[in-house]
This record gives C-alpha cells, structure tokens and sequence, in this order.
C-alpha cells in the first residue's frame, strides 16, 4: 500500500482507464471441432447417455440374423457387424476425446464398415443402417462438413438405391434423412451446451477476480488515508510529549487516534462484507483533521449538497486517496479541495516527490477505475506553476 500511493505522485501526466470487456460469444461456428467436456464425465447422467446411444448397436442384430438366414456369407457378415458395433461404440465412449485426425479416421472407417455392412447382408440390409456412420459424423466432425456430409449420404443411398433396385426405397431414404437432420440439431445443441458450460466456468472465475481487485482496491483506500492519519497524529502526540505540552492536548490526539483506529476497522469489516459506502461529508471532516495533524493548511468545502446524485461515493474516494497522497509525500504547506456538483479537485503547493517514476499507482489506477465505472475522468499532476494537482470530473 504505502508504494502504490507513493507512486501516485510521481506521475507527471494525467491518469485515464476504463473497464472493457467484450461479452462471450457462446454461438458454435460451423467449422468449429466439437471440444471434449471432461466435467463429470463418469456422472451417472452422462453414462445412463452414453448407455442409451450404444443400445442402438441392437438394430444391427435383426438384420444379421435375416441375413445369415438367407445364406449370405457368415464371416464376412458376422465380421463387419462386429466391426461396425465397435467402432459405433468407440463414438460415444473414447473418440470425443480425440485428436482431429483420428476422428476423421474413425468416421472414414465407420462409412467403410457401414457400406460393407450393406454390401454382405444384401436384401437383409436397406440404406438406413448407414445411420450409425451418419451420427458419428455428426458427433465427431465440424458442422458444416457433418450436413453436407450427412446430405451427400443421403443422396448417394438414394442413387445407389436407384441403380441397384431400379426404383428408391423412399421409406428407408426418409428414416436416414430423419436420421441426419435429429443428430445433427442434437449435436448442435450439445456443442453449444458445452460452450455455455465453458462460458460459465469462465464468468465464475472473472466474479472471483472482479472480487478481489475489488477487496485490493478497496483497502488500499481505506488502510491508505486511515494508517497515514493515524501515523501523523500518533507523531504529533509524540512531539508535543517531547516539547512539554499539556496533558489535556497529548490526550486529545491519542483519543483522536484510538477512534480513528476503530473507525478504520469498521471500514475494513464493511469493505470485506461488500457494504462500505463512502461518504463525501465524513470525508471532509477527516480530511481536515488529517492536514491539521500534518501542519498543513487546510481550505476546505464546507457543504456537499451540491454534488450530483449518484457521484457522491466516487468523489469521496478521490478526496480520500488525494489528501493521503498530500499528507504523506507532497511536503506542501497549504491544500486546497474545491468541489463542484459534478467535479473534485485536490490542489497542493509542495515539490512532490524528488525521484518520480513511470510506474503507475495502486491508489491513482483505482480512483480511475472507480471514475469509468460512472463514465468519469480522473486527470493528475504537476502544476506549471508548482505544487500538484488531482481532478475528477463527471461530464454531463
């Protein structure tokens, strides 16, 4: 705390910041790969899905056995069932965590073992049981490659339909269609759950930062001005115990000093809780106490009624963090605090620092952050004519 405001000084030009952020954009782009969401991924909710998609797997076996039925050739037949089972499963159970080349693959081998599926079951089979390579390329792969991919297999069933049967099994082309257009609305809307899961996570942990740059900013402010005022008059009570002064004056800056220390572990409890409000008047009043403990002339406002609505905590944090900075490193004999319906300004007459810095202070980078927050400006530093100044300004 004590280099963050020592620092506020040294800065020679005028300090502006704003809080910027963009909102997420949780929209699923159509060449976008599907992210794995390992969150619970072993929750009973997920497998009691992931159970119900491989329970498909079962349709393959009515066709088998009508095949087989039907003389067709037992290995190859028994063999592609198995393999096309398989490698529907590895889908839902291993393949969403894959790399993209290997997705591809998997879906490559899967229309692979599909059509060959089709090919060994013969009359048994129909266009529809391509399905399952349908809904992999539509789980694993982009969007857009998924529809079109889903849109070329369903015309190339049509044809091949056509050309082997001279006439479409439109019944079987309409469930393959139906097939297509369901996983891939499913597969959309998962995606962007996935996202929104994401996105929250994200916001979850921006609330917690957002929290403690709060909590930061705000002892700063508090610990600030109180440990420098008490510091100054714990420092004048010594000197008049060293001079000689009377025993009612020495005690008059202690009490001074122990309410001030419980004033300031209030202000710590609220700022922790959230529910410190600042006040522009009470500020005034310490303010003034402050520069008369540190010798330091003090002309100060007398009212505040005249500050705008809604401006009244940010000013008073400017004023605070403005007179600590006066007390502590500007080496001023005089300060001046004018104050307009929409504006603070704190003025003092000393050198300020000897070595300035670039870097930029805790307390100055907070009162701006504090001013954007009511579309303010905040401007500090020397004065052509000496001493140095800090303005906070509203604009209409």
């Amino acid at each position: 705390m004590n280099s963050g405001a020592g620092t506020d000084r040294a800065r020679g030009s005028g300090t502006r910041s704003g809080l910027e952020s963009d909102p997420d954009d949780v929209r699923v782009g159509p060449l976008e790969w599907p992210e794995f969401d390992e969150t619970d991924y072993w929750s009973w909710e997920r497998v009691q899905g992931r159970v119900g998609a491989s329970l498909f797997t079962i349709w393959l076996i009515p066709t088998t056995v009508e095949a087989l039925g039907l003389g067709r050739p037992t290995v190859p037949v028994l063999t592609l069932t198995v393999g096309y089972g398989v490698a529907y499963l590895a889908v839902w159970w291993l393949a969403q965590g894959w790399p993209p080349g290997r997705r591809i693959a998997l879906v490559v081998a899967l229309f692979a073992l599909g059509i060959g599926y089709q090919v060994a079951t013969g009359p048994a089979s129909s266009p529809a049981v391509l399905g399952f390579a349908v809904s992999a390329t539509m789980i694993l792969l982009p969007l857009r490659w998924a529809a079109r991919i889903g849109l070329a297999c369903v015309g190339g069933a049509t044809l091949a339909s056509w050309l082997v049967q001279r006439q479409v099994d439109w019944q079987d082309i309409l469930i393959l269609a139906l097939i297509t257009v369901t996983t891939l609305s499913i597969s959309r809307i998962s995606r962007l759950v996935t996202r929104l899961h994401a996105a929250q996570a994200e916001v979850r942990a921006l609330a917690v930062a957002e929290e403690r740059a709060r909590l930061a900013r705000d002892l700063h402010d508090v610990l600030g001005h109180s440990l420098t005022t008490i510091t100054v008059k714990t420092a004048l009570a010594r000197r008049l115990l060293e001079s000689g002064a009377g025993q009612e004056r020495v005690m008059e800056e202690i009490r001074d000093t122990e309410e001030l220390s419980r004033r300031a572990l209030a202000d710590i409890r609220a700022t922790v809780s959230g529910q410190r409000r600042g006040s522009l008047a009470v500020e005034l009043v310490t303010a003034r106490a402050a520069l008369r403990a540190a010798g330091i002339e003090a002309d100060l406002p007398r009212a505040v009624d005249d500050v705008a609505a809604g401006l009244e905590e940010p000013l008073a944090y400017v004023l605070r963090e403005g007179v600590t900075n006066v007390v502590r490193h500007s080496g001023a004999s005089r300060c001046t605090v004018r104050l307009g319906a929409r504006w603070l300004e704190v003025v003092d007459d000393g050198p300020g620092p000897t070595e300035p810095t670039a870097a930029e202070g805790t307390g100055l980078s907070g009162l701006a952050e504090r001013m954007a927050a009511v579309h303010g400006r905040l401007t500090a530093g020397p004065l052509p004519t000496g001493g140095y100044r800090l303005r906070a300004e509203v604009a209409e």
